[in-house]
């Protein structure tokens, strides 16, 4: 989702976690963060859903405060994003949250794998100008947890300078692209694990075409 906005609270509570577990709610978050508002009948026309289906999904969405109504178009009823980021976290002191955000990950990492490797398989050339704008990168490396959260931090704002631009199209320069990243940081174990002095080798994943 483009970080067009300023950072906000992070979202611990399992419920809300778990009402974006789902492949087509997400989908429908990404369109709505992508085209600004939609109502449910171009969300079917985008995902290839029925309207009824879509219009479920966007209220389970809404119920759990990711999308809101925006101001009608005659009859129509679009939605838009409440916000246009969103930081999820888990709450030490619930053991369920942990749960449902591990569902969230692991649905999050399968569907952008997927994408990557449509991406490729349906791009296999790409326009002079456009060379060198696809990366998959891996990375090991040895960092202390204070370093780790400093890489976290960083990652997190490498897109800040794009900002803006999904809201207002004026921003973008001639030639601009929807663009996509996708990335991971985490240590391989934690001190009270087993590995080489207490924590092995962390990996950091980073996938470049990315809002």
């Amino acid at each position: 989702m483009p970080d067009d906005a300023p950072t906000t609270p992070a979202i611990t509570d399992p419920s809300r976690i778990r009402a974006l577990a789902h492949p087509l709610r997400l989908e429908l978050l990404d369109f709505l963060g992508d085209v600004g508002e939609a109502t449910a009948t171009q969300c079917a026309e985008h995902t290839g859903e029925t309207v009824a289906n879509c219009s479920f999904h966007l209220r389970t969405l809404a119920k759990a405060g990711f999308i809101e109504p925006a101001p009608s178009r005659g009859r129509e009823k679009p939605w838009r994003p409440v916000t246009r980021s969103r930081t999820l976290d888990v709450d030490p002191a619930d053991p369920t949250s942990f749960i449902a955000m591990s569902e969230l990950v692991g649905l999050v990492v399968t569907r952008e794998a997927d994408r990557v490797r449509s991406f490729m398989a349906t791009h296999p050339d790409r326009p002079d100008e456009w060379r060198d704008t696809v990366s998959v990168t891996t990375s090991t490396f040895w960092a202390t947890a204070d370093e780790m959260r400093e890489l976290v931090e960083a990652v997190t704002h490498l897109t800040d300078r794009f900002a803006g631009r999904t809201a207002d199209p004026s921003l973008r320069p001639e030639g601009a692209r929807l663009g996509r990243l996708f990335a991971t940081v985490n240590p391989d174990s934690f001190p009270d694990e087993t590995g080489p002095e207490h924590g092995t080798a962390a990996t950091h994943e980073t996938t470049e075409d990315r809002p």
